[in-house]
Order: structure tokens, then C-alpha cells, then sequence
């Protein structure tokens, strides 16, 4: 298993308008290619204009199918068109949970 932790800093006073799009356009579009959606996170100190996200995946190749999958989605592009302007900047890291983590 492997979360992948993406982090998108949003226009300044824009993250509720990004939200409420991705919420109406890009939730349920994603969730059906990427499947298990971890959560969405804002943050509420230090740099606070950026949104979190998590997903799950079985293992690399499970997470760069379903990626290709959704990046080759007309709608998805289409939403992406929508919410580029909001976006300053997109962060990705993969995570591997430890032989001892609950969340494996």
C-alpha cells in the first residue's frame, strides 16, 4: 500500500472558490478513477492558503494506472481547465506506511 499526499497552494482568499468547484466538478469525476480518497485537508497555520489530499493505492503501478486513466478523461480535463487558475503550485510525495502503522 501507498498514500499519495498531493499539496496545491491556492490563490490567496481563493481556496473557498477552488473548494466549492472541485466539490460541484472534480469530486466524484476523481474519486470514480482514483478510488479510495483518504480525505481533504486545509491548512490552518503557517502557509494557509493550501488544500491537502490523500489517496490510497495498492502499489505504484495501481496508482499510475488509475492516474492515466483520469488524466485521459475529456471531463477531467475539462475540470482542470476550471480550476488552473486558482492553482499556484502542485506538490506530490509518496508515502509507505511502517511495519508498524495502523493504516496499511
Amino acid at each position: 500500500m501507498i498514500l499519495d499526499e498531493r499539496t496545491y497552494a491556492i490563490k490567496p482568499a481563493h481556496v473557498r472558490d477552488y473548494l466549492d468547484l472541485y466539490v460541484k466538478e472534480g469530486m466524484a469525476l476523481q474519486i470514480s478513477h482514483l478510488g479510495q480518497l483518504i480525505g481533504w485537508f486545509t491548512t490552518d497555520s503557517g502557509v494557509v492558503n493550501e488544500v491537502v489530499h490523500m489517496w490510497r493505492f495498492e502499489d505504484a503501478g495501481d496508482r499510475e494506472r488509475r492516474r492515466a486513466a483520469m488524466e485521459a478523461d475529456p471531463r477531467w480535463q475539462e475540470f482542470r481547465a476550471k480550476a488552473a487558475p486558482y492553482v499556484l503550485e502542485m506538490r506530490s510525495r509518496i508515502l509507505r506506511p511502517t511495519d508498524f502503522s495502523p493504516l496499511r
